[in-house]
């Protein structure tokens, strides 16, 4: 009987799982190559944008320009796609002293200095201006069809021109990440945040869905209100190489880069599985718990309901999100987070309830950082190795499917209806 040796991302390292090949499918994203020159390739984009005229002709006579950079728990080349950009602003005119890089935090934690110096490289944090989202200095722009009041980031909103910047991936609930969503939930008040992920309980809230995602249209429909007036999104495959930069109009150019990401990781599967091995894909997306959700997002469409999902999910630091955290460890039972979500939509709470609708229909195994007592108190299986997680569940099935997702954060399996 043959046996499969795969080595799974944990952390900045990995962990190996043995499986009989014959129980067995590993799914990998369907990889397009890294590009050789990224920044040629985000210089050529910048030149020929999608539905625009060139970055260069756009911002001649403005007087300042923001730059919108994902925050460090984002894998966006922020440090090969501003450099170009800040050229070609220069090359129009615009001085380093009126271009300002503002880091979409949401609703997460400040950066430390070396942190925002990491995210854009040395010498663009010295020449130009890089400041955090500030959650509470926000002015209000509009209010969307769906209710949503926009409020952005002071800095943002005051700006002549707003570049959005990130990196274009599956996203759980709003479909995609990219294009407007720089903007909101990036640069956006809390109460702007909250009203708008609301809408993640909606029908058609999905990951790799545009048309009908309530979510995606909702941010969409906030960044117009709030004049994104160009993005630049970047297409990285599974070893993070840039394999296509998009740029231009915040509609046209982001749908074209969602075609290179359904293109590698929308997976078709033949049949939903009775365990699947779930790698997040190592560090960052598996920084937290906060953030490894995703992956058990993505996982819960390949499982069968009474089945088994074993998260491979370092999480250095923790559960990650205070909220989050307290309503994962202060539950009694993974209805009360659905309950609570419903009396009132809290941001970071939100994810407890996520991961609970996942938990009522399948066991989750987590191999973390986490002691036994945590896991548990958080109503995940405990499992010191994966090995001996694969093992146990193995016993629970009769000739069982396996399914491994190397990637689970960004790859979706589906079955085809």
């Amino acid at each position: 009987m043959g046996y499969k040796e795969i080595s799974l991302k944990y952390g900045k390292g990995a962990v190996d799982v043995k499986i009989d090949e014959k129980m067995c499918t590993v799914l990998y994203p369907e990889d397009l190559p890294g590009i050789d020159i990224p920044e040629m390739e985000v210089l050529e984009s910048l030149r020929n944008p999608i539905g625009k005229a060139p970055l260069s002709d756009l911002v001649k006579g403005k007087k300042d320009v923001v730059i919108l950079a994902s925050d460090i728990t984002r894998p966006s080349p922020s440090h090969i796609l501003i450099p170009p950009i800040i050229d070609e602003l220069n090359r129009a005119g615009i001085s380093d002293d009126s271009i300002k890089i503002v880091f979409g935090l949401g609703y997460h934690r400040k950066h430390t200095n070396d942190e925002k110096k990491r995210l854009v490289g040395e010498e663009v944090f010295k020449r130009v201006k890089c400041i955090d989202h500030d959650i509470d200095d926000c002015v209000y722009v509009g209010t969307t069809k769906r209710g949503t009041p926009v409020e952005v980031f002071r800095e943002v909103y005051s700006a002549d021109f707003i570049i959005a910047t990130g990196n274009l991936e599956l996203h759980y609930k709003a479909g995609y990440s990219g294009g407007h969503k720089a903007l909101l939930p990036g640069v956006c008040s809390k109460n702007t945040i909250e009203k708008n992920h609301v809408l993640m309980f909606s029908e058609g809230a999905m990951p790799g869905r545009i048309d009908g995602n309530p979510m995606r249209e909702d941010i969409e429909e906030g960044g117009k209100l709030a004049g994104v007036d160009f993005i630049v999104n970047a297409v990285l495959n599974s070893h993070k190489e840039i394999v296509k930069v998009v740029s231009g109009d915040p509609i046209k150019a982001h749908r074209e880069g969602a075609k290179y990401i359904d293109k590698m990781y929308k997976r078709v599967i033949p049949e939903k599985a009775d365990i699947v091995v779930a790698s997040c894909g190592g560090y960052p997306k598996d920084i937290n718990l906060y953030q490894a959700q995703k992956g058990i997002d993505n996982a819960q469409y390949s499982v069968k309901d009474g089945g088994t999902i074993i998260l491979i999910a370092e999480c250095p630091e923790g559960l990650g999100e205070k909220l989050f955290s307290d309503w994962m460890v202060n539950s009694s039972s993974v209805d009360e987070p659905l309950k609570w979500i419903k009396e009132e939509f809290r941001l970071g709470a939100h994810k407890a309830a996520v991961i609970c609708e996942v938990l009522k229909r399948a066991d989750i195994y987590l191999i973390s950082s986490f002691d036994r007592s945590l896991t548990e108190k958080i109503f995940f299986k405990y499992a010191k190795t994966p090995q001996d997680a694969l093992d146990e569940a193995i016993k629970k099935y009769h000739d069982p499917k396996v399914l491994v997702l190397p990637y689970a954060n960004s790859t979706l399996p589906y079955v085809e209806e």
